[in-house]
C-alpha cells in the first residue's frame, strides 16, 4: 500500500529555517500543561487558521531563483557572519512567538464563545461598530537581507479596510515588485517585507477604516547590518532585479527585436509585439528593460513605452555606452517572458582623420567636498594611432560651459578633479588624444555633488599597468552572417574591465572593431559579417590603464551556417533544473537538464557561471566546454553559499543562460544514505499513465544504491504518495491510475543498506493528457524485404527533432542487432537477425517536441508470428485470390480461370490438361490480365473428351505457385449439361424469344397479372395465350413490340388454377413459356394478394341483420382461399350454425346468429400473407354490444312483420284496355298471416259489390273484381288494398273502355302498346308505400293525400263491345273469364313491384 510522506517543512523539529539567506527562526513544539476537552471542532479549526495566518512565512523566492528545500535549509542553518548573535535572536523570537500563540489561543476561544452566543441573536451582526484592533502591531528588530512579517487583527462592522503606511507614506507593492506583499486571511492582516535593507528601518502603521470611524496601530521596525558586512557593489554594476511581480495577465511575445547596429549620435528603437489577455487599456503589462543585466529607468537618454500590444525602448542619443545585451522582461501570470538581443554602437565620424574614438562609461568615484576621482573606459583603437592621453572636462549642472580640468593629457583612465565648490553639482566628460588629433567627447557622466558622504563608491584596484595579452583565440561557425569567438583570459588580468575583439578579412590589411564597449566575458558572437567571406580575429584586454597587447590571431574561418546547406540554425534554449549532487567542502557537483530545444544541431558544450549568493558578479567556471550535464565546480569556500547558471552551445553558437539556481552551501556530505537522484524526465505521457525516468545519485553514501522509491503529488499539493511498496532496482517506473487532465509532480529517493536517502529535486509539473494525434509504436514485417521492424509516426516534429530509441529505457546507440532509419515524421527500428535476445520493451523519444514518445513490448509470441511472416516474404509464393475454377459462358463455352493477388508484366505460366501442356489454338484460347491478376483458358466446344484434371503453373520473378482442378464424374457431367444448355439457349435466342419467362405480379386492385418479357421480335411476330391448351383471347391484344406482355386474371380464385402458356412465333422460330398455377405457385399468388388486401383492410365494422350481429372487414379484394382467421378472445372461430363465416369480393364477414351474452368480447380477423399477419380488431362488449343487440331485435321483428304482412302475390296488370259491353274480370292471389282483409277502390272510392260490379274473396286467397258489360263510365283507376296486422299492400290498375269502332287508345304507365284489351291479364302487384289502407268495413273510404296513390293519366273510354263474360264467384277464374287471346297480341306486362305499404310500428 502506498504511504504518505510527510514534507520536511511539516516534520517536528527543534528549529526550522524560514528565511531567504541568513535569518534563522526557531520553531519549537510546545505542549500545553492542560488540555481543554471539547467535542466541538470549530475552536481548533479557528485556532489552526489563525495560527497559520500569523505564522511568519518564508520569503517567496521568484520562480527563476527558487532553491531546493535542502539547499535552503542547509544554507539557512549556519551563516558565518551572524552565528554569534543568532542564539539571542532565536530566544527572543521564541518568546514572542509563544506569547503570540497564547494570545491567538485565547482569541480563538473567545471567538468560539462569541459565535455560539450570536447563533441565537444573528441580528447583533447588524449593529454598526467602528474598527478596533484585537491584536495590534508589535515592533521588530531583524538582520539585513531577512524577511519580516507585520500582522494585526481588526474588527468592525462593516468590515474595515486596512491600509499600510511606512513613515506616513502609503506602501505600494507595485512601486517595488517583489519587495512588499500585503495579505488578508481570516481577518488577519499582514505586511511582508522581503529581504530587508537598512533603509527599511521606519515606523510602520496599519490604518483600519469603515463608515463609522478609523483605528490605527503602529510599530517600529529596525534593520541591523552584521558586523564586518562590507559593500557588495562593484564598478559599473547594480543589483540585478530578480523578483517577479505577480500579474494576472497572460502575455505571449510575437515579433521580437533582433541584433541591431547603431552609430554614435544616432537614434534607435527596440520593439517587441505581444498578445495580452485580457487586453485592458488602463492596465498595461509591467515591462522592464535591462542592458547587460542593469535595470534601465526612463530618462532623457532612455524612453520606454508599453501598451497597445507593443513594448518599445527608444535610445534617442546613441553613444558607445549604450552598446550591450538588451533584455526585455515582461511579468506574466505564470512568471516572466524574456527576450534578449545585442546592440552594437560604432564610432561616429572622427573630428579629424585618424583621431581616436570617444571614451565611454565616465563615472565619478571617491566623492569628497573638494574633489572627485573620474574614471572611464578607453576606446578601441584598431587602425588608428595609439592613444597618448585623455582630457577631462567638467560642467556645472544646469549650465552648458565645459572647462578642461587637466592641462596635459593623462595616460591612465582615471583622473582626480580638484577645485570643486562644496555643494555644487557637476557633470564630467572625457576626450581621447593621439597623434592625429582629439576624439569626440564622451557622453557626460551622471550628476555628482561635491559633499562629504558617509558612504560612497570607491574605485577598486591598486595594481598599475595594462593586463597581459589574452590567450589562444578560437573562432567557430555560427550563422550565415556571424561567427562565435572564444579566447583564454590573460594570465595577468590587473583589474580587468573587459575585452575588445577585432576582425579582419583574410587578405586585407585593415582591422575593424567587432565591439565598441569592453565585453566582460571570454566568448563573443561577432555579427554583421559578409556571408561566404573568410575572417581572422584577435582580442585585447582592457583596464583603466589602457589596452593590452593583441592576442595571437585566430585561424581563418569562412562565414556560413554551422549546419545545413544555406539554412540558418538557432542556438539551444536555456538548460534548467540545476541541482546539487554532492559536495566535499571545497567543491560542488552540479547536474542540470538539457535544453528543451537544441536549435537544430546537437548540443555539444555547456558553460557554467557561478557567484556568491550575497554577491552580484558572475564568474566563469569553465573555459573549456563541458560535454556532459554533470560538472564539479572546484575552488569553493566551505560554508559559503553559491548560485550557478548554465548555458548550452551547439554548432550555431551559445544559447541564453539558465535562470540562477537556488543558493547551494559548500559543505562536505558525510551521511550514510545516498544522495539525490537527478535528471527526472517523462516519457509516454497518456491520459491515465506515464513513465518516469531518472539517473542514479552521484553520491552513493556508505554503500551502493539498491533501489528507488518514487513519490507523486498533485501540482500545488505538498502531500506526496509513494507509488511503489518495494524499491525498484531499475531507474524507471510505469505510473498508472492518473486522472486525465490532472497535473502531477514527482520525486525519487534512492535506497541503500543504511536507509532512504535525500529526495531528488521535484520534477517539472506534467499533465496527464496525451498530445493530440498521439500514435503508438507499431510492430510489423516489411512486405518487400521481410525485415521485422518497430515503427513510430510522430504526431508533431520539427526540423531539429531526432528519434532516440531505447531498450528497457537504455539508449540503444550503435548496436549491430538493430538499425534505425528516419524519414519525415516516421522512424523505424529494424532487427538484423531477430531472436529471443531481442525480446523486451522498446521506447522512442522525439527530441525538440512537447514530449512525443511511445513504447512497445516485444513478446515471444509476437516475434514468432512475425518470423513466420518474414519467412513467407523472403521465400515467396504467388498469392492467389481464387484458385483454378471454371464457369460456363454463352454459346456453351467453358472458361477455366484463376486470379492472383498481384502479377508483374514478366509473369509466365502454362496450362496442363491430363498431364499434357496445351497452348492457344483452334478450339481454345489462353490469356492473362496483369491489372486484375486473372489467367484464363476458354474452350469453345466442351465435350466428353474434356473430362480430366486441369493445372496452371505460374512463375513471377522469384515467386511461383500452381493450382489444379479435377473435373471428372458427376462434377464433369453437371458442367457438360450446363454447357449443352447454354448452346441451346444461344440457338433459341437467334429468333423471337422470351428474355424473361412467365411470372406473376399483383396489381393494386389485386388483379393477378401473368407477365413476360420478349426480345428479338418483329411486327409480324405472333403472341398467343393458352390455358390447359385452350387459347385465351384477352380484351387488349398483346403488343410484342413493347417488349413486355401481360394477361390479367381478375377476381383470382381456385377456379383460375391451371397451366398457362405463352407462345411467341414468327418465320424465324418459335419460343414457349409456361406457368403452372397450382400447388406452391397458387399459394404464392394467394399470399401476394393477401399482402395487398391485408394492407388495405379496414377496421372491423359492426352491421346488424335480422339473423344476428355481423362484423365486416372491407378490403381491396377478398377470396375464401386467403388465409384468414377469425378469433374471439384469442380463440379461433370455426364456421358453424352459431358463427357463420363468409365474404364477398369486397369484404370478409363473420355473423353471430341469435347472439347472447356469451358472445360478448374482443373479436379480431387475421389476414396472413405468409410473411406478415394483418390484424383488425373490434371490442363487442359494453355499450357497443347493448346497442347492437337492440338493433338486432328491431330488425328481427321488422323481418318477421315483412314476412307475414298482407300482399298481392300476383295476377293483376297495370293497365287494362277493353271494348264497351265486354265483361272485365280483375283477379289476383293474395297472402298474409293472419289472412288479410281485401278492399277494392275505384278512383279512390271503395267499390261495393252489386250486379254490375261484383267483388269476391274466396278461401282467403283469391280476390276478384268482375264488371259486367263495361261502359265508358267504368273507365278509371282501380286499386286493391290487402292488409293484416303486420301491414299490407296497395296495387293500382288503370282501366280504359273504348267504343266499338274507335281506335284502341295508347297504353299508359310505360306499357307496351296493346291492340286489344285483355280482360284477364297476368296478375301483378305493385306495393305502395304511402299510408295504411282504410278500414275494410268502411263502405266508401276517402284516403288522405298522403295515402292517395299518384294519379295516372286515364285512357279515352272505348266504345262498348258486345263481348262480356260474367265472372263466377269461385276464386279460380273459369273458362269464361277474360283471358288473353292469341289473335290480340302480347299480354299486358307485369310491372316491377316497387311500392310497399308502410310497416306497422313495433309493439
Amino acid at each position: 500500500m502506498p504511504y504518505k510522506v510527510t514534507p520536511w517543512y511539516r516534520r517536528k523539529r527543534g528549529t526550522q529555517v524560514k528565511t531567504d539567506y541568513a535569518c534563522q527562526h526557531t520553531r519549537s513544539v510546545v505542549k500545553h500543561r492542560t488540555e481543554r476537552k471539547s467535542s466541538c471542532k470549530s475552536v481548533s479549526q479557528v485556532q489552526a487558521q489563525a495560527t497559520e495566518a500569523m505564522a511568519e512565512p518564508a520569503y517567496t523566492i521568484p520562480e527563476f531563483r527558487q532553491r531546493t528545500t535542502e539547499g535552503t535549509e542547509e544554507y539557512q542553518r549556519v551563516a558565518t557572519n551572524v552565528s554569534k548573535g543568532l542564539s539571542v535572536i532565536q530566544e527572543e523570537i521564541h518568546r514572542m512567538r509563544m506569547v503570540t500563540k497564547a494570545q491567538v489561543d485565547s482569541l480563538a476561544i473567545q471567538r468560539e464563545v462569541k459565535e455560539r452566543m450570536t447563533k441565537r441573536t444573528d441580528w447583533l451582526d447588524e449593529i454598526p461598530k467602528m474598527p478596533d484592533f484585537v491584536l495590534a502591531l508589535r515592533p521588530h528588530t531583524v538582520w539585513e537581507k531577512t524577511p519580516i512579517k507585520l500582522f494585526c487583527t481588526v474588527q468592525g462592522n462593516p468590515r474595515p479596510v486596512v491600509k499600510w503606511y511606512k513613515g506616513g507614506v502609503p506602501v505600494d507593492p507595485l512601486s517595488a515588485p517583489g519587495k512588499y506583499k500585503i495579505e488578508n486571511k481570516y481577518g488577519v492582516h499582514s505586511l511582508i517585507i522581503s529581504r530587508c535593507v537598512v533603509s527599511d528601518t521606519a515606523e510602520y502603521s496599519a490604518v483600519a477604516t469603515n463608515p463609522h470611524g478609523t483605528a490605527t496601530s503602529m510599530a517600529t521596525v529596525t534593520v541591523k547590518r552584521p558586523a564586518g558586512g562590507g559593500e557588495l557593489c562593484h564598478l559599473g554594476l547594480v543589483p540585478h532585479l530578480t523578483e517577479i511581480h505577480p500579474s494576472k495577465l497572460e502575455i505571449s511575445l510575437l515579433d521580437r527585436f533582433s541584433i541591431s547596429f547603431g552609430q554614435e549620435g544616432g537614434a534607435i528603437s527596440l520593439m517587441c509585439t505581444m498578445v495580452v489577455v485580457p487586453d485592458l487599456p488602463n492596465v498595461p503589462p509591467i515591462a522592464q528593460w535591462y542592458r547587460d543585466d542593469k535595470l534601465l529607468k526612463p530618462s532623457q537618454l532612455v524612453e520606454m513605452f508599453v501598451g497597445g500590444g507593443v513594448a518599445r525602448l527608444t535610445l534617442p542619443h546613441l553613444a558607445k555606452d549604450d552598446e550591450g545585451l538588451y533584455t526585455l522582461r515582461i511579468f506574466t501570470k505564470d512568471g516572466t517572458a524574456e527576450h534578449s538581443a545585442y546592440l552594437f554602437v560604432s564610432d561616429a565620424a572622427p573630428s579629424a582623420p585618424g583621431a581616436p574614438g570617444a571614451p565611454m562609461s565616465v563615472k565619478a568615484y571617491d566623492v569628497n567636498a573638494d574633489y572627485v576621482l573620474v574614471a572611464w573606459k578607453p576606446p578601441n583603437t584598431v587602425n588608428e594611432a595609439a592613444i597618448t592621453g585623455y582630457f577631462v572636462d567638467r560642467c556645472e549642472a544646469g549650465g552648458d560651459t565645459w572647462v578642461q580640468c587637466n592641462d596635459a593629457p593623462v595616460k591612465v583612465c582615471k583622473y582626480p578633479v580638484h577645485g570643486l565648490s562644496v555643494g555644487h553639482s557637476y557633470h564630467f566628460r572625457v576626450r581621447a588624444v593621439n597623434s592625429a588629433g582629439i576624439s569626440r567627447p564622451s557622453r557626460k557622466s551622471d550628476k555628482v555633488t561635491a559633499l562629504d558622504a558617509a558612504e560612497n563608491e570607491r574605485l577598486q584596484g591598486k595594481e598599475e599597468g595594462v593586463p597581459s595579452a589574452p590567450g589562444q583565440v578560437v573562432a567557430t561557425r555560427n550563422t550565415k552572417s556571424s561567427v562565435f569567438v572564444q579566447w583564454e583570459a590573460p594570465k595577468v588580468p590587473k583589474n580587468l574591465i573587459g575585452y575588445y575583439i577585432d576582425g579582419r578579412v583574410v587578405g586585407a590589411k585593415e582591422w575593424f572593431p567587432c565591439n565598441h564597449k569592453p565585453f566582460r566575458h571570454n566568448r563573443f558572437v561577432v555579427h554583421g559579417l559578409t556571408p561566404g567571406e573568410s575572417y581572422v580575429f584577435r582580442v585585447q584586454a582592457v583596464n583603466i590603464f589602457g589596452l593590452s597587447d593583441e592576442s595571437q590571431e585566430s585561424s581563418p574561418i569562412a562565414v556560413e551556417p554551422a549546419l545545413g546547406k544555406g539554412v540558418e540554425y538557432a542556438t539551444p534554449s536555456a538548460p534548467f533544473g540545476i541541482t546539487m549532487l554532492s559536495s566535499d567542502g571545497s567543491s560542488i557537483t552540479l547536474a542540470w537538464k538539457s535544453p528543451k530545444h537544441c536549435g537544430g544541431s546537437k548540443v555539444s558544450a555547456y558553460y557554467i557561471d557561478r557567484r556568491d549568493a550575497d554577491g552580484l558578479v558572475w564568474k566563469e567556471v569553465n573555459l573549456e566546454a563541458v560535454t556532459e550535464r554533470v560538472c564539479t565546480v572546484d575552488n569553493l569556500t566551505e560554508g559559503n553559499f553559491y548560485e550557478f547558471k548554465v548555458q548550452a552551445a551547439n554548432m550555431a553558437g551559445v544559447g541564453v543562460p539558465s535562470v540562477p539556481s537556488a543558493p547551494m552551501k559548500c559543505e562536505a556530505w558525510n551521511m550514510e544514505e545516498p544522495g539525490p537522484a537527478y535528471d527526472l524526465s517523462f516519457s509516454e505521457v497518456r491520459s491515465h499513465s506515464l513513465v518516469i525516468l531518472w539517473k542514479a545519485p552521484f553520491y552513493t553514501g556508505a554503500s551502493a544504491v539498491t533501489g528507488y522509491f518514487v513519490d507523486m503529488a498533485k501540482k500545488g499539493s505538498s502531500e506526496f504518495t509513494t507509488l511503489n511498496e518495494e524499491a525498484v532496482s531499475h531507474r524507471y517506473l510505469q505510473v498508472s491510475g492518473l486522472e486525465e487532465g490532472e497535473t502531477y509532480v514527482f520525486r525519487v529517493r534512492a535506497v541503500n543498506t543504511k536507509g532512504v536517502g535525500k529526495a531528488s529535486q521535484v520534477s517539472e509539473p506534467v499533465c496527464a493528457r496525451a498530445l493530440p494525434g498521439t500514435k503508438e509504436i507499431e510492430a510489423g514485417v516489411d512486405e518487400e524485404t521481410g525485415d521485422i521492424f518497430l515503427s513510430l509516426e510522430a504526431c508533431e516534429i520539427c526540423e531539429e527533432s531526432k528519434f532516440v530509441w531505447s531498450k528497457n529505457y537504455k539508449p540503444i546507440g550503435d548496436c549491430p542487432r538493430v538499425s534505425v532509419t528516419s524519414k519525415g515524421r516516421t522512424s523505424r527500428l529494424t532487427f538484423t537477425n531477430p531472436d529471443k535476445d531481442d525480446l523486451g520493451k522498446y521506447s522512442v523519444v522525439v527530441t525538440d517536441t512537447d514530449g512525443v514518445s511511445a513504447s512497445h513490448t516485444l513478446t515471444e509470441d509476437a516475434l514468432n508470428t512475425m518470423l513466420e511472416l518474414s519467412h513467407a516474404i523472403r521465400h515467396p509464393v504467388v498469392p492467389l485470390k481464387h484458385g483454378l475454377n471454371y464457369e460456363i459462358l454463352e454459346k456453351g463455352h467453358v472458361r477455366f480461370w484463376l486470379q492472383a493477388v498481384k502479377l508483374s508484366p514478366s509473369v509466365s505460366y502454362r496450362f496442363i490438361v491430363n498431364d499434357k501442356e496445351v497452348t492457344s489454338g483452334e478450339g481454345q484460347k489462353i490469356s492473362h490480365d496483369v491489372a486484375t491478376g486473372v489467367i484464363q483458358m476458354t474452350v469453345d466446344l466442351f465435350t466428353r473428351a474434356n473430362e480430366g484434371t486441369y493445372t496452371v503453373q505460374i512463375h513471377d520473378g522469384k515467386a511461383k505457385t500452381q493450382s489444379s482442378l479435377v473435373l471428372v464424374g458427376d462434377v464433369f457431367k453437371a458442367a457438360l449439361k450446363e454447357a449443352e444448355f447454354q448452346r441451346k439457349e444461344h440457338i433459341r435466342k437467334q429468333g423471337p424469344h422470351f428474355s424473361e419467362y412467365l411470372y406473376f405480379t399483383i396489381a393494386d386492385d389485386c388483379t393477378v397479372m401473368l407477365a413476360c418479357k420478349v426480345a428479338n421480335v418483329q411486327k409480324d411476330t405472333a403472341f398467343r395465350w393458352y390455358k390447359e391448351e385452350d387459347e385465351i383471347v384477352p380484351e387488349t391484344p398483346p403488343n410484342v413490340m413493347s417488349g413486355a406482355c401481360a394477361l390479367p386474371i381478375p377476381l383470382f380464385s381456385r377456379k383460375d388454377q391451371g397451366v398457362y402458356k405463352a407462345v411467341l412465333s414468327d418465320n424465324r422460330g418459335k419460343d414457349t413459356s409456361t406457368f403452372d398455377i397450382s400447388g406452391q405457385a397458387f399459394d404464392d399468388i394467394i399470399n401476394a394478394i393477401a399482402q395487398i388486401a391485408g394492407a388495405s383492410a379496414s377496421e372491423l365494422v359492426l352491421q346488424c341483420t335480422p339473423e344476428g350481429i355481423r362484423l365486416q372487414c372491407y378490403m381491396s379484394y377478398y377470396t375464401e382461399e386467403m388465409k384468414t382467421v377469425w378469433k374471439h378472445k384469442e380463440s379461433k372461430i370455426a364456421s358453424s350454425e352459431k358463427m357463420r363465416i363468409g365474404g364477398t369480393a369486397e369484404m370478409a364477414w363473420m355473423q353471430i346468429c341469435d347472439p347472447t351474452d356469451k358472445e360478448k368480447g374482443n373479436y379480431s380477423i387475421e389476414i396472413s400473407d405468409g410473411v406478415k399477419t394483418h390484424t383488425r380488431t373490434f371490442d363487442l362488449s359494453g355499450q357497443a354490444y347493448t346497442d347492437a343487440y337492440e338493433e338486432y331485435l328491431r330488425l328481427k321483428a321488422a323481418a318477421f312483420a315483412e314476412k307475414n304482412r298482407g300482399r298481392v302475390v300476383g295476377g293483376l296488370p297495370d293497365v287494362v284496355t277493353i271494348m264497351e259491353e265486354k265483361s272485365l274480370s280483375l283477379t289476383c292471389t293474395v297472402w298474409g298471416e293472419p289472412t288479410p282483409e281485401v278492399t277494392w277502390f275505384k278512383n279512390e272510392q271503395e267499390v261495393a259489390s252489386n250486379e254490375h260490379t261484383k267483388v269476391t274473396f274466396d278461401g282467403g286467397k283469391f280476390a276478384s273484381l268482375v264488371i259486367n258489360k263495361v261502359t265508358p263510365d267504368d273507365s278509371g283507376k282501380y286499386s286493391i288494398n290487402v292488409r293484416n296486422k303486420y301491414g299490407g299492400e296497395f296495387v293500382e290498375i288503370t282501366v280504359s273502355v273504348y267504343r266499338h269502332g274507335e281506335q284502341i287508345p295508347e297504353p299508359k304507365l310505360g306499357q307496351a302498346k296493346t291492340p286489344t284489351a285483355t280482360p284477364a291479364a297476368t296478375p301483378a302487384a305493385t306495393p305502395v308505400p304511402k299510408s295504411p289502407a282504410p278500414p275494410s268495413k268502411t263502405p266508401t273510404p276517402t284516403p288522405s293525400k298522403s295515402q292517395t296513390p299518384a294519379p295516372s293519366m286515364k285512357s279515352p273510354t272505348p266504345a262498348s263491345t258486345p263481348s262480356s263474360t260474367p265472372v263466377p264467384k269461385s276464386p279460380t277464374p273459369s273458362q269464361r273469364s277474360p283471358t288473353p287471346a292469341s289473335s290480340r297480341g302480347a299480354k299486358s306486362p307485369t310491372p316491377t313491384r316497387s311500392i310497399k305499404s308502410p310497416t306497422p310500428p313495433r309493439k
